[in-house]
């Protein structure tokens, strides 16, 4: 499946602590694990072949803590495939940061859902608080395994 397309596989719920499988261009598998805050944290790991034992994952580095539209789980998009013990440094999230306009930074946190004035500098090196769509994410793993800038972290990073 290329990156663009969305089909629909089977009804899901959102549950804590399980992995879901996604293909990249057709040609490997990366894993993510839905964390407390309901974001997913994605692994960097990916392999040619589909993941039938996940404790590998416990020991895998995070490339990503993100969240995605629900819709991409609950429609089966990405397929739930195993579930796992949340690791204790995904029990909490990071904060993330805002920036409605230029000058205007709040950092905001996920496990409580709020938010405070701050400066640009203590946003530096935060994931940007924004809701990823499937298409972006899988581009964004595929950028990060390219090697190549992400169009949509662009967008996020503090100049």
């Amino acid at each position: 499946m290329e990156i663009g397309e969305f089909k629909p596989k089977k009804r899901q719920q959102i549950t804590i602590g399980s992995i879901v499988e996604i293909e990249i261009e057709n040609s490997y598998f990366v894993y993510a694990q839905i964390v407390p805050t309901k974001n997913l944290a994605i692994f960097d790991f990916r392999t040619n072949e589909k993941l039938t034992d996940f404790n590998i994952l416990l020991e895998k580095k995070v490339l990503f803590l993100m969240a995605t539209y629900n819709y991409i789980i609950t429609k089966g998009h990405w397929l739930k495939v195993g579930k796992l013990p949340i690791r204790e440094d995904l029990l909490v999230s990071p904060n993330q940061f805002i920036s409605t306009f230029p000058g205007d930074y709040r950092l905001y946190n996920p496990n409580t859902g709020t938010s405070w004035k701050v400066t640009k500098e203590e946003c530096m090196g935060l994931e940007c608080c924004a809701v990823w769509d499937w298409g972006s994410t899988e581009q964004r793993i595929s950028d990060h395994y390219n090697g190549v800038p992400n169009i949509w972290e662009k967008y996020d990073i503090l100049e």
